[in-house]
């Protein structure tokens, strides 16, 4: 994957499933999901895009879980990811004053 944006049909042929089915994938998750439109309407997903697709693709097709589940699922890795980028800032931040300190010292 080298590309900015790929098309729905490439998305497709990548995850093993029709255009129609990511289709509704990329409508149903739209929370997770953004992808950008030509001037023509087509849709343009990006890697992260992809990801999150190939994510719902393992949570519905290998692990039998149903949309709402799937759903579920990408809420809380997403307020995992969300939580984890904090406590990563904040320890950024309080090394960064510890470095202060030792200067002063």
């Amino acid at each position: 994957m080298d590309k900015l944006f790929y098309s729905i049909s490439e998305v497709a042929a990548m995850l093993g499933e029709s255009v129609t089915l990511v289709r509704y994938w990329s409508d149903r998750f739209n929370r997770f999901i953004k992808p950008s439109r030509t001037k023509k309407g087509n849709r343009q997903f990006t890697r992260e895009d992809i990801e999150v697709l190939k994510r719902i693709h393992h949570l519905v097709k290998v692990q039998g879980m149903t949309l709402d589940g799937a759903e579920k699922s990408l809420r809380t890795e997403t307020s995992s990811t969300d939580r984890s980028v904090k406590v990563l800032e904040s320890l950024r931040r309080i090394r960064e004053q510890l470095d202060e300190i030792r200067k002063s010292l």
